[in-house]
C-alpha cells in the first residue's frame, strides 16, 4: 500500500472511531408499521436504515453517529403527532421525517412546529401539506398532487382527449387534493359529465369498493381514475380485475408505488397508469450513477427492489446531513437557511427545495405497468414501470401566483 492510501485508511478509520464514542445525533421515524400504508412505511423504514448505516460509516454527521429512533403512527393523525412530541420531548431527536397519509403528515408537521424541530414529509401527496397548511418547519420531499395532475393531464390530453372520466376517490385530505388538482388539469370538472364517488377513509370495506366499481362500469366511462393508496387500492384494483373492467377501462391510478404494484402482481398491474416521483430503473435508464448506487445497495442488502417511498426516506436523511454540515450546527433555524433554495442532485436529475413553499421541485414522470413476462425477468421480479412521460419540475409545480391564491383563499398568510 502506498503511503498517501495508507494515510488515508488511518484518517477513516480514525474518523470512525471518533463518530463511535462521540455523542449521538437523534432524528426520528414516524411511519405506520400498521394499517392500509404499512407497506409504504416499510420501505421507508428500509430506506433509512440503509442511509443511516453508510452515513455511520463514513464518520457520522459531524463526527457524531446518526440514530435513528421509530415510532408507530398506525395511520393516525393524532397517533402520529403524540409520536412526534414523544421523539422530540423525551428522545431527545434534532429532526423527524415520515408520514405516508398527508392528514398524518400535516398533523405531525403541526407538533414538530410548536417545538422548534424540523419534519419533513415523506409520502404526503396532498396540495395542503406545502400549500394552506404550509408552516416554517415542514419540508415536503416529493411531489404534491398538483404535480401528479400536471404530468398525468399532459399524458391523458394527448392519450384521452375527450373520453368520460369516473372518480373512485378515499374521502380524506390527499384523495380530495389528488381529484381537484386531476379534475382541474384534465378539463374533467364536470361531474355530471364526468361522475364519480367516495370511499370511506381509512375504514373502507370490499364492499365500498365493489359499490363504487359497480358504479363505474354503469358509467360507461373510459377512463377509471383510482384515487386510492396503499391497501385500499389493492383491494380496489383486485375487485376490479375480477369484474372485468381493467380490459374495458384505461385505469389510472395518480400515485403509483413499487409496493402497491407488488401487491396487486403483475398479471392485474398490467397496462395500469399513474404517476411517480421516482422509480428504481429511472438511473439506468437516463444514467444516474448515485442512483444506481442506491438501488444496488438496497437491492442487495433486502433482496428486493427500492420503492419511491424507501428512495424519500433515503434522501432525506442525506439531505439533513448535508444541511447540518453546510450550516454547521443542528440549530434548527441555521438548517432551515441551508435548505431553503438548496440545489442538488441525488438520486436522480436536479432537485431543489423552494423557499417561499418548502416543496421540493423536482422532474415527475408517467409510468404504465410493464407486461407480466417482462415484470417477472429481473433479478427481484420486480421489472413494472415503463416511463412515458415526464414534467420538469418547475413546470409541474405551483407558481409563486398560485400558491400565494391558495394561502388568501384559507385566510393564511402569503409567507411561512
Amino acid at each position: 500500500m502506498s503511503p498517501r492510501k495508507a494515510l488515508l485508511c488511518a484518517c477513516l478509520l480514525l474518523l470512525g472511531s471518533v463518530a463511535a464514542t462521540a455523542e449521538p445525533l437523534k432524528i426520528g421515524l414516524n411511519y405506520p408499521q400498521t394499517g392500509r400504508y404499512k407497506d409504504q412505511g416499510l420501505q421507508q423504514r428500509l430506506g433509512a436504515f440503509l442511509a443511516v448505516d453508510e452515513i455511520n460509516k463514513a464518520g457520522g454527521v459531524m463526527g457524531r453517529p446518526l440514530e435513528l429512533v421509530i415510532r408507530n403512527t398506525r395511520g393516525e393523525p393524532a397517533e402520529g403527532a403524540e409520536n412526534t412530541a414523544e421523539l422530540i420531548d423525551k428522545e431527545g431527536v434534532k429532526m423527524v421525517f415520515g408520514g405516508v397519509s398527508s392528514s398524518v403528515a400535516i398533523a405531525s408537521g403541526k407538533a414538530a412546529r410548536d417545538r422548534d424541530t424540523l419534519y419533513f414529509g415523506t409520502l404526503t401527496y396532498s396540495n395542503a401539506t406545502t400549500g394552506e397548511e404550509g408552516q416554517k418547519y415542514m419540508f415536503r420531499e416529493p411531489y404534491n398532487a398538483w404535480m401528479t395532475a400536471k404530468v398525468l393531464s399532459q399524458y391523458l390530453k394527448t392519450n384521452h382527449a375527450n373520453e368520460k372520466y369516473f372518480y373512485i376517490t378515499a374521502d380524506y385530505t390527499w384523495g380530495w387534493s389528488v381529484e381537484k388538482s386531476v379534475r382541474k388539469f384534465s378539463g374533467t370538472e364536470d361531474t355530471d359529465a364526468n361522475p364519480g364517488v367516495k370511499t370511506p377513509f381509512p375504514r373502507a370495506l370490499i364492499s365500498d369498493f365493489r359499490d363504487a366499481l359497480e358504479k363505474a362500469e354503469a358509467s360507461d366511462a373510459k377512463v377509471l381514475m383510482l384515487v386510492l393508496f396503499g391497501d385500499d387500492m389493492v383491494r380496489a384494483l383486485n375487485v376490479a380485475y375480477e369484474m372485468g373492467l381493467t380490459k374495458k377501462m384505461q385505469v389510472v391510478v395518480p400515485n403509483l408505488t413499487l409496493g402497491m404494484a407488488r401487491q396487486v402482481g403483475p398479471k392485474m398491474m398490467s397496462g395500469i397508469v399513474g404517476a411517480a416521483p421516482w422509480v428504481w430503473n429511472l438511473p439506468y435508464e437516463k444514467g444516474y450513477q448515485r442512483g444506481k448506487d442506491f438501488v444496488e445497495a438496497f437491492s442487495k442488502r433486502y433482496e428486493m427492489r427500492p420503492s419511491s417511498s424507501a428512495a424519500s426516506a433515503y434522501s432525506i436523511i442525506y439531505q439533513y446531513k448535508d444541511a447540518v454540515e453546510r450550516a454547521g450546527t443542528t440549530k434548527t433555524s441555521a438548517i432551515i437557511r441551508e435548505l431553503e433554495g438548496h440545489h442538488y442532485t441525488f438520486l436522480k436529475d436536479e432537485q431543489y427545495w423552494r423557499a417561499f413553499d418548502h416543496q421540493n421541485v423536482q422532474t415527475v414522470y408517467v409510468v404504465r405497468i410493464k407486461d407480466r413476462n417482462t415484470v417477472v425477468s429481473d433479478e427481484y421480479s420486480s421489472d413494472y414501470f415503463d416511463i412515458i412521460d415526464s414534467m420538469a419540475g418547475d413546470d409541474a409545480a405551483q407558481t409563486r401566483e398560485e400558491w400565494n391564491q391558495r394561502r388568501q383563499d384559507a385566510g393564511k398568510p402569503t409567507h411561512l
